[in-house]
């Protein structure tokens, strides 16, 4: 049977795993090669067609359906459960033993379930991918492809709870409540400018790590990247420019980190120009960021004029930046266009102008990725069971990939790929000494 085939979905030992399927690598090669290049274009951004409006035809012969049939993840024992002996050790009677232990100190339930290793990887649907608001189900393969992600990388066993609610206070109640069940929190897909506050509230209702991973594995990873880029055209943070064009979760969280590393002249950009305290439609964690950005350098107006003489460009925008305006940037300029699958500047274009480009894409050189952080800041976090993921974690994480390129630095490779083995406990042991240093390591 094919995972295709009409009736009932076998279980078991029959039912079709994706892996028997299809090895990832040889389904990565099959989509690179069926996705032509898109040639560059100086026009407004795409229009993007919602899913109802075009849906995706399901086709048997697609690997990515293939490779999708049947989920991309199952549960598996830890222990083998072959005979009464072994039952009566994994569940009753003696499992009573364990449950009458932890309610007597409910810090065991770490020791002896699988609760201090596992996170909890929550959505609403509301923005995923470059699809936008597609609600909870269809959110759902994102989801198991990040708990997939997270074994992969980091060792870290993750559960997909896709919420079908966008209120903020009942996904923060819903969480809190859920939270005994976890290690940590992986907030993912959820829009702007909710994001924030969902984030803050839990981190202050809960003590274990809770992390947006739209907004800071983007920044780890960006961070990292620039430091090298940094390196290779020699500037150093607090001389450099920088332009940022976006100002959603990723926006914000990048230019909250690049402060934090000691980037001092900085310009934030939504479609409204620059964010600074003279425009009164500004958002509070926008205005926040106005203060410290662009109002310390007294920067205003659009995004071409703050580019001219810029160092650097980090796209999170998925707009379309002009080539007339990217060829303003400083001599030996740095582009990051991040927007997937269509970056803000194409790297043909950027190249012209820059002499270091990164893109999220995996088909050209320095892909920025957040497989690269979030893997290993959880591992970190969870080795030494921290109560929080600090900013000192976050810089932490992004000094170790950076470190990782060492010698072979050079124009096409400013950050390592995710398959490099070394990455998931580099930046795990980073994040496990910082979180000791910051005072949220619990052992």
């Amino acid at each position: 049977m094919t995972p295709c085939d009409a009736g009932t979905r076998p279980t078991g030992p029959d039912r079709p795993r994706p892996s028997k399927l299809l090895r990832l690598r040889d389904l990565c090669d099959a989509v690179l090669r069926a996705r032509p290049r898109r040639k560059c274009s100086m026009s407004a951004p795409e229009t993007v067609t919602s899913p109802a409006a075009s849906p995706t035809a399901v086709s048997p012969e697609d690997p990515v359906f293939a490779l999708h049939a049947g989920g991309k993840m199952e549960t598996v024992s830890t222990v083998a459960v072959t005979g009464p002996a072994e039952l009566s050790l994994a569940y009753t009677p003696g499992v009573a033993r364990v449950c009458e232990a932890i309610a007597a100190d409910p810090e065991l339930v770490k020791d002896y379930t699988w609760v201090s290793n596992t996170v909890a990887i929550v959505t609403d649907g509301t923005a995923v991918l470059g699809l936008g608001d597609i609600g909870p189900a269809a959110a759902m393969p994102v989801m198991e492809g990040k708990a997939v992600l997270f074994k992969q990388f980091g060792g870290v066993d993750g559960v997909p709870i896709c919420l079908d609610t966008t209120d903020t206070d009942e996904i923060v109640e819903t969480v809190v409540r859920l939270a005994p069940s976890f290690g940590g929190i992986n907030l993912e897909d959820i829009s702007a400018p909710r994001c924030f506050e969902i984030e803050e509230r839990l981190k202050a209702r809960l003590s274990i790590p809770v992390f947006h991973d739209d907004q800071h594995g983007t920044a780890v990873v960006a961070l990292a990247a620039l430091e090298n880029a940094l390196k290779l055209t020699g500037r150093q943070p607090n001389s450099t420019r920088v332009v940022i064009s976006g100002a959603g979760a990723a926006g914000v969280a990048v230019a909250r980190i690049l402060l934090a590393a000691g980037i001092r002249d900085l310009a934030v950009v939504d479609r409204q120009g620059v964010l600074s305290s003279t425009r009164s439609d500004l958002t509070p964690v926008k205005s926040d960021l106005a203060r410290d950005t662009a109002d310390v350098t007294g920067r205003t107006g659009t995004l071409a004029e703050v580019m001219v003489g810029a160092d650097v460009f980090i796209g999170v925008s998925g707009g379309t930046v002009p080539e007339e305006v990217v060829a303003t940037m400083a001599p030996d300029a740095i582009i990051f266009g991040l927007a997937n699958p269509h970056p803000e500047v194409h790297p043909d274009v950027a190249r012209k102008h820059a002499r270091v480009v990164a893109t999220g894409r995996s088909d050209f050189p320095n892909q920025i990725n957040n497989v690269l952080a979030f893997p290993g800041i959880f591992r970190g976090a969870f080795d030494v069971r921290a109560s929080a993921i600090t900013e000192g974690m976050k810089l932490a994480a992004a000094d170790a990939l950076a470190d990782l390129v060492g010698d072979d630095l050079s124009e096409d490779f400013i950050v390592v790929s995710p398959f490099d083995p070394r990455v998931g406990p580099a930046v795990a042991k980073a994040v496990a000494e910082a979180a000791r240093r910051d005072g949220v390591a619990t052992r």
